[in-house]
């Protein structure tokens, strides 16, 4: 049987009957995010790193380091001077990862498609007050997947806000979860609202998935500049998301034309995402 089949088959086990979802409360507990989170800061992780760089073809040449003492300091792994560099001057937004982008036009009553999930922007962020400034914006999400560079940047120069953590219970994010319930609301995510000269003020997001140990964001409030690293994920896929506010961005069409299409967009961290 392949790898493929076993796990599609434990997924609907976890996902599909009441036994199932017994143990899946429990796995998704976020004590035992945590202790696999200590286990792949420890020394007894390190024999998982070689297998994970061969089977996602990770070219470790583009890396400062390949001395790992643990699977997240692979996972977190720092990329060489130059090999991201920034498109543009301050007045062009980029991208704050490397991962697959959609973008969404946001009207009075959209329902954000995030993770083949629906959102409001109120459920998002858990506030009717901060959704209602990005009524009729746009919406940014950049999936990143594991073979991605975990490490993201400020997108625009600005002035940050405090860091606001939403605690949520962490759910795989494989398809069959995502028809079982609402995932991304279930997750746990960290964002912030950042005020910029050229493009409003915008929020940027970070969201974790299942055994994700923690987003771990460098900043408080204060003043923050477009390309400087803003934090890292721990392992596990995550997603990235921005906000912005009504005729604050003119962004590249073609994001939407392909969204619009069910198609992805890859984009490298520091790439120009606006015209």
């Amino acid at each position: 049987m392949s790898k493929t089949n076993t796990e599609s088959k434990s997924l609907k086990f976890l996902y599909g009957n009441t036994f199932g979802r017994i143990i899946l409360k429990i796995l998704t507990a976020r004590w035992i995010s945590k202790l696999c989170g200590l286990f792949m800061d420890s020394r007894l992780s390190k024999p998982l790193i070689s297998s994970f760089i061969k089977k996602n073809n990770i070219d470790m040449s583009e890396f400062e380091s390949d001395n790992f003492t643990c699977f997240n300091d692979c996972f977190c792994r720092k990329i060489k001077e130059g090999k991201r560099p920034l498109s543009g001057d301050e007045r062009t937004f980029i991208s704050p990862c490397d991962g697959l982008l959609s973008a969404y036009k946001i009207t009075e009553n959209t329902i954000l498609p995030i993770k083949q999930s629906s959102y409001t922007l109120s459920s998002l962020l858990r506030s009717d007050e901060l959704a209602e400034r990005f009524r009729n914006g746009t919406c940014l999400v950049f999936r990143l997947c594991v073979n991605h560079y975990h490490r993201y940047c400020y997108p625009a120069n600005g002035v940050k806000g405090e860091n606001v953590f939403i605690k949520g219970k962490l759910h795989t994010v494989r398809p069959i979860a995502l028809e079982a319930l609402p995932v991304f609301t279930e997750n746990c995510r960290e964002y912030t609202v950042i005020d910029s000269e050229h493009f409003g003020s915008f929020v940027q997001m970070e969201v974790g998935a299942m055994l994700v140990g923690k987003i771990h964001n460098h900043h408080g409030n204060g003043p923050v500049f477009r390309g400087d690293e803003k934090g890292m994920f721990l392992y596990g896929g995550s997603t990235i998301v921005l906000l912005f506010e009504k005729n604050k961005i003119n962004l590249r069409k073609e994001f939407f034309d392909a969204t619009e299409s069910y198609e992805e967009t890859p984009v490298l961290m520091g790439e120009k995402l606006s015209i």
